[in-house]
């Protein structure tokens, strides 16, 4: 019994050296990087570069899959990502949505930490954050247990949504965007984004592909169900949605968007 409390012991002081590691490592490039080509819109950080994140899988590479793969696109002080980047740059600077509107009620599905601290200031008359809640994840108390596939809200009843690279994860994506678009204001938009592969032109999917480890060969991540291809808006149209689709990153360099992912909105 000693000796397994010693063992016990060594494992938590090696765990405690190396998380006060990491933050030495992540303080250090904080100051190294520091630098006027981006600027971080969530912390304020300006830096000479971004930080790595992600991971190569062939599949990713092979397809050219956008969004996905190992790409310099995190804040070095906050970990912010291209991602969330994006939907604020539409949000704050291209859309003006909550400078136009007022009464705003959202649905944010799988609510990202950044871009949900930003909407928390934007004094919405309704903030839902939902979430499907599976046992491998702890969840923040202020996100509720949401299937979208079966969203328990009215019809017309959302301003704004974000649903940022989720629907990768859904079986019946259709049903999940047939009740987005449900729930969704005539006059409202929906912020509808995916990896997207550059080589296909039809979206790939293969409902016997259940192992996780077969969906990471085959759809480039553990617990991606397909890879969507540039029949992607033609998906969402059959939904009912009209879709326009834009690019921001060559009008706000210093947000370090990634040049090659579009911006699919969705409208009634």
């Amino acid at each position: 019994m000693k000796v397994l409390k010693f063992e016990a012991n060594e494992i938590s002081v090696s765990t405690n050296y190396m998380k006060r590691l990491k933050t030495i490592v992540r303080k250090a490039k904080v100051y190294l990087f520091q630098g006027s080509k981006y600027e971080c819109p969530f912390c304020g950080y300006k830096s000479s570069k971004l930080g790595t994140f992600g991971f190569d899988l062939p599949v990713i590479l092979e397809k050219e899959i956008v969004g996905s793969g190992l790409r310099r696109c995190r804040c070095y002080k906050c970990n912010a990502i291209d991602r969330e980047r994006l939907i604020y740059a539409y949000l704050e600077y291209e859309s003006r949505f909550f400078m136009e509107k007022s009464e705003i009620t959202t649905l944010h599905v799988s609510p990202e930490k950044h871009l949900s601290t930003y909407l928390s200031k934007q004094n919405l008359k309704e903030y839902i954050k939902g979430d499907l809640f599976v046992g491998r994840y702890s969840y923040p108390e202020d996100v509720v247990n949401m299937d979208i596939t079966e969203i328990p809200y009215p019809d017309n009843y959302f301003d704004l949504i974000i649903c940022n690279h989720v629907l990768e994860h859904i079986t019946n994506d259709h049903q999940a965007m047939t009740e987005l678009y449900r729930v969704l204001k005539p006059s409202g938009i929906a912020i509808l984004q995916v990896p997207i592969s550059l080589q296909l032109q039809h979206t790939y999917e293969d409902e016997l592909v259940i192992d996780p480890k077969d969906r990471e060969r085959e759809f480039g991540q553990y617990d991606h169900v397909r890879i969507y291809a540039q029949d992607y808006a033609d998906r969402l149209v059959a939904a009912g949605f009209q879709i326009n689709e834009f690019s921001l990153s060559s009008k706000y360099p210093k947000l370090g968007l990634n040049p090659k992912e579009k911006l699919f909105i969705g409208n009634k």
